[in-house]
């Protein structure tokens, strides 16, 4: 929805922090504004106009001389409007005022109130809060420059050269001066103990499809990403069948080396079984090539998956973008969520299975989030991910973790989130995508990418400086020619400590292979041939 700056303290050149802001223009390509407190402090946003495209310009006052930015979506506002909220008088429309006022109604503990994704700041004079919606669905990030004014941006890119120090801000928490960091998010699945629900395949199913609807708010145009994988089919199907009770067809995007890349292929039979306006891209791997810096640029991470991903999710946001979307609807979170990635099959135990599908959900907003929102709001798209849904995570995490695990069903992975939307009365999908073997993003849109990408980065690196790379990197030193090419890039726009140190390397557990690829490990193949056979055998 946006890009927010602030800059709590005295001194700092109003100027100066609107260029910072504009750092992040693509965030809110659609308008911008600032405002400057009482005591020197310093708000900028740049809006993406969603919700509320009339009134809805921020910074936002409320009743008395508080300010807020915020950037997200806040998906039960109405309620909280027509409830805790109705003796207030609203100046705009948007979904993003309740957030001023429910501050100046409780004070600091109001952030469980919120059902949306959000980063938001509130300046209060003197006082004031910052808070992360519980899963990192939209980035945040807070630092200290050397007169010790504390800054929260959107983008590290606004303040990485402002501050001495910075950090990614904790999703699931709020802080403030006098609190320091609060952790509001204390969800029951936490602790692998509670996973003992049984299985429930309409309430799977129910949550889901409510999740998926009530991201559906929006005045401007929407689409959903369709791979033709398991995670985005559903949301395209669900999102498809709402549409439908209005009369409206939905836009759907897929990208891939070509029209036979997998996901290419298999996204054509779920557009044409769900009846969507269907558009395909197609890349080469040498325009891909050419996109890293930028795309390394503005999803500000060396990580290997997310660059791989990166690039062709970069090449797919700026289509969708051109063709006048400003929505788009994505399936990330089912693999974690449910142990999708084929090395979970290899767990040791049921409690270590448990902990990896919590921990890989805890950890999405230094991966998969971070490279779904960044790439899409570097064109000014927003991306929304009804996996990551509380009440739905809520319900899928505390199933007992049998039910959840491939080797309870021959090896398929996500067997009871496919078995939820096996309707043969009213199917949701073609049985050969519903029960499609996972592929990871960057394998799908072609094998070839990741191939050709290892190859073009090997080429541009000697043995000289990967043997040198402990020395000129000794924070999460690179290893792979692949890895040092992608660390260089991100080492000449944000070259502090601080700014490596908010990256977290994803690496797969319980395979040899420590390649991210999907294709590295061994059940790769095998997991493709059992699925298709998984149609009958159910």
């Amino acid at each position: 929805m946006s890009g927010l700056l602030a800059v709590i303290g005295k001194g700092k050149d109003p100027k100066l922090v609107k260029e910072l802001s504009k750092r992040m223009s693509h965030r809110g390509p659609d308008e911008n504004d600032m405002r400057i407190m009482t005591n020197g402090s310093v708000i900028c946003h740049e809006s993406l106009s969603i919700v509320d495209l009339q009134t809805g310009k921020q910074p936002i006052q409320g009743t008395t001389n508080a300010w807020m930015v915020h950037d997200g979506e806040i998906y039960n506002y109405q309620e909280l409007k027509n409830t805790v909220l109705k003796e207030y008088t609203f100046r705009t429309k948007s979904d993003s005022e309740v957030i001023v006022h429910l501050y100046e109604e409780f004070g600091y503990n109001f952030c469980n109130m919120l059902d949306g994704d959000f980063a938001f700041v509130v300046i209060d004079g003197d006082d004031y809060i910052a808070g992360r919606d519980p899963i990192g669905v939209k980035p945040l990030y807070y630092g200290l420059d050397e007169r010790g004014r504390i800054y929260f941006s959107s983008e590290m890119k606004s303040i990485a050269d402002q501050c001495k120090s910075f950090s990614t801000f904790p999703p699931g928490h709020y802080y403030t001066a006098k609190t320091g960091f609060v952790k509001y998010y204390r969800p029951e699945y936490e602790d692998h103990k509670k996973a003992v629900e049984s299985l429930d395949l309409d309430l799977i199913r129910e949550t889901l499809v409510e999740a998926t609807r009530k991201r559906l708010m929006s005045e401007a145009p929407l689409g959903v990403l369709l791979s033709g994988g398991l995670d985005s089919s559903l949301i395209s199907s669900i999102t498809a069948r709402v549409y439908a009770e209005s009369g409206k067809k939905l836009n759907s995007f897929s990208i891939g080396l070509g029209a036979n890349s997998p996901d290419n292929i298999a996204a054509r039979k779920a557009a044409e079984f769900l009846g969507t306006e269907h558009h395909e891209i197609h890349f080469s791997v040498e325009e891909a090539v050419e996109m890293i810096e930028k795309v390394i640029y503005h999803i500000e991470t060396y990580d290997i998956i997310s660059v791989r991903a990166g690039v062709p999710m970069y090449l797919l946001s700026k289509a969708i973008s051109e063709k006048g979307i400003k929505v788009i609807l994505s399936g990330e979170g089912a693999d974690e969520i449910f142990g999708g990635h084929l090395y979970f099959r290899n767990a040791p135990s049921t409690e270590e299975f448990q902990d990896e599908t919590i921990e890989r959900v805890q950890k999405l907003f230094t991966a998969d989030l971070l490279r779904a929102d960044k790439t899409t709001m570097a064109v000014g798209l927003e991306a929304r991910i009804p996996f990551l849904d509380t009440t739905f995570l809520d319900v899928a995490i505390r199933i007992k973790t049998e039910e959840k695990q491939p080797k309870t069903y021959d090896g398929i992975e996500k067997y009871i989130l496919r078995k939820a939307f096996d309707t043969p009365e009213n199917p949701y999908l073609p049985t050969e995508v519903l029960w499609r073997q996972k592929e990871q993003f960057s394998d799908g849109v072609g094998y070839n990418w990741v191939d050709e990408l290892i190859e073009y980065c090997t080429e541009q690196v000697s043995d000289e400086q990967l043997k040198g790379a402990a020395a000129e990197f000794p924070y999460n030193s690179p290893t792979t020619k692949e890895a040092y090419f992608y660390r260089s890039i991100f080492h000449k726009y944000y070259p502090q400590v601080s700014a490596a140190q908010t990256v977290r390397k994803w690496i797969p557990k319980w395979q040899d292979n420590q390649d991210p690829s999907g294709r590295a490990n061994s059940a790769h193949v095998n997991a493709d041939k059992e699925i298709s056979k998984s149609g009958v055998v159910i």
